[in-house]
């Protein structure tokens, strides 16, 4: 039996897992859903990028959980990969679903160059928040109406200084573990910092032909995928 931690990206919470998380535990398997601080039920909390590390060791040390798989979508990867050193042996892989990846001393604005003045706008516009997408910008996503609208309905604003404050890492992100899952119709490769971790032995690639929320989109597909690369 293995414990997954999965952590959703920007303005969701725990409730983004729910159709993942019941195929992990039909399997036999631990699965713990974290909602990072200030966002969904945990709106109003001051959050900066190491409150968010800090929420995800906290969940682990918690609930005493060992044989962890991490997982971290989109912006999560960040302070999953952070964490993820930081619970040490009680970490058994980490899965980044088509995520950022923490660099040392460096933002997740750093890593997203082409989108940081539209991100640091919304910040500066909604007191200290990057505001929810509308629903015309999920489309292209492999995401049919309803799943559109339980993302849209559900997202809450992410609190901007997790993004804007470096990633703190002790050693290489390529020592860790690693599985990457590229979805596909949110760009045909991944980014030059996940293609250089590729090339390392200890990181592998998976590919979905969906969107870049596949725990909506597919959560039957992600969850067998997160069965396998935990050894299942």
């Amino acid at each position: 039996m293995v414990n997954f931690v999965l952590v959703a990206g920007v303005w969701l919470g725990s409730w983004a897992w729910d159709e993942v998380v019941p195929e992990l535990r039909a399997a036999g398997h631990g699965a713990h859903a974290v909602t990072l601080s200030g966002l969904a039920e945990r709106q109003g909390m001051a959050a900066g990028q190491q409150t968010h590390v800090q929420d995800i060791v906290d969940e682990v040390e918690r609930l005493g959980l060992r044989d962890v798989v991490l997982v971290g979508h989109s912006y999560a990867g960040i302070p999953v990969g952070q964490a993820a050193e930081r619970i040490g042996d009680r970490l058994a892989r980490v899965v980044f679903v088509d995520s950022n990846v923490a660099a040392d001393g460096e933002s997740f604005l750093d890593g997203w160059p082409d989108g940081r003045a539209m991100v640091e706008g919304s910040i500066s516009e909604n007191d200290g928040f990057w505001a929810p997408r509308p629903a015309s910008d999920y489309a292209g996503q492999d995401l049919d109406a309803e799943q559109v609208a339980r993302i849209v309905t559900g997202s809450t604003p992410h609190p901007g200084a997790t993004l804007t404050e470096p990633a703190v890492l002790a050693r290489p992100l390529g020592e860790l573990p690693a599985t990457y899952v590229k979805c596909l119709l949110d760009g045909p490769e991944p980014s030059p910092a996940v293609a250089e971790l590729l090339t390392g032995e200890r990181w592998r690639l998976v590919e979905m032909d969906t969107g870049h929320w596949p725990m909506f989109s597919r959560p039957r597909e992600l969850a067998r995928i997160l069965l396998t690369e935990a050894g299942s």
